[in-house]
């Protein structure tokens, strides 16, 4: 799951696999990015914070495509609701995987050499119900 919610942060970037709705090109620059994320999770099992940080760098022809929004298949999210625009987007995916059932919403801010959101990912587990929390920040760093 924590593979999964670290896909989905970055994804709502950029993207990488199956088409699921197209949306207007967001407003990024190319060059090094630095993501950086913190989740908290809340529910029956205890969980410790968790926070991550990734580089990477983006090209303009990764930008113009990340006008399309995707999912890993065999993550079997299907996207029920998204309102996209050039400075940001929300989303809403439904989920079904092995045990566990999942909603994930997110909201996504692109303000050129930065970007900053949420995403909220409730799911029923066999070890009970969970809601993570996670900020979502992206800074462009300098140059490929």
């Amino acid at each position: 799951m924590r593979r999964f919610l670290g896909y989905v942060a970055i994804v709502s970037l950029v993207g990488t696999t199956s088409v699921l709705a197209e949306q207007e090109p967001a407003n990024l620059e190319p060059g090094e990015w630095e993501f950086s994320s913190e989740t908290q999770v809340k529910g029956d099992m205890q969980i410790p914070d968790q926070s991550d940080t990734q580089r990477q760098c983006l090209t303009q022809e990764e930008i113009d495509e990340a006008s399309i929004i995707m999912v890993d298949d065999q993550d079997e999210c299907e996207l029920v609701d998204m309102d996209s625009r050039s400075d940001g987007m929300t989303y809403r995916l439904e989920c079904q995987g092995e045990g566990a059932d999942a909603t994930i919403s997110g909201d996504m801010q692109f303000m050129g050499d930065r970007a900053e959101g949420t995403m909220d990912v409730e799911s029923m587990t066999p070890a009970g119900e969970m809601l993570m929390k996670t900020r979502i920040e992206g800074r462009r760093v300098g140059d490929c």
